[in-house]
């Protein structure tokens, strides 16, 4: 029973003092930054939400554009989720046909695989990315905006 005791003295302390500590708490509301106009086509906004190291390694970034905006053709170094929040969407990777994306939906797209995506012509698009690892965006080729806008006929029709 002594031993039990001063087993509960002995932990006691360290489960009030983990209570106490700060946390680290982003807000996935933030509006985030404007984004340079360098790889994209519009108006967007980015909000790093979440980065975690170590064993996980990866990502999560609240992605705001404007009607009407869309990113170049790009490829990540590693798996990326796109899961959309709020708004309507325009998601394509090379060589195949793009597709509309709306709130609720979840896409992967694999490591090294080229795509874009994009709010859609009428509708603002909120997003998360979760990515991994360190290695930067490979931005590969400009979407022209008569690209963007013939892909939002099609897709409309």
């Amino acid at each position: 029973m002594k031993n039990l005791i001063a087993t509960f003295l002995f932990i006691a302390p360290l489960f009030i003092s983990a209570q106490t500590e700060e946390y680290s708490i982003s807000s996935f509301h933030d509006e985030g930054f404007k984004a340079p106009n360098t790889h994209y086509i519009g108006e967007a906004w980015l909000n790093g939400v979440l980065e975690v190291e170590g064993d996980l390694n990866f990502h999560i970034t609240k992605a705001n554009f404007k009607a009407n905006s869309t990113l170049d053709w790009h490829k990540h170094a590693s798996t990326q989720v796109l899961i959309y929040v709020e708004g309507i969407g325009y998601y394509q990777e090379r060589g195949k046909d793009p597709i509309i994306l709306k709130a609720g939906d979840i896409l992967k797209c694999e490591k090294e695989v080229e795509h874009w995506h994009s709010s859609s012509k009428e509708s603002d698009v909120t997003y998360l990315a979760i990515y991994g690892g360190d290695t930067p965006t490979t931005w590969t080729e400009v979407l022209t905006q008569e690209y963007y806008d013939n892909v939002a006929k099609k897709l409309h029709q």
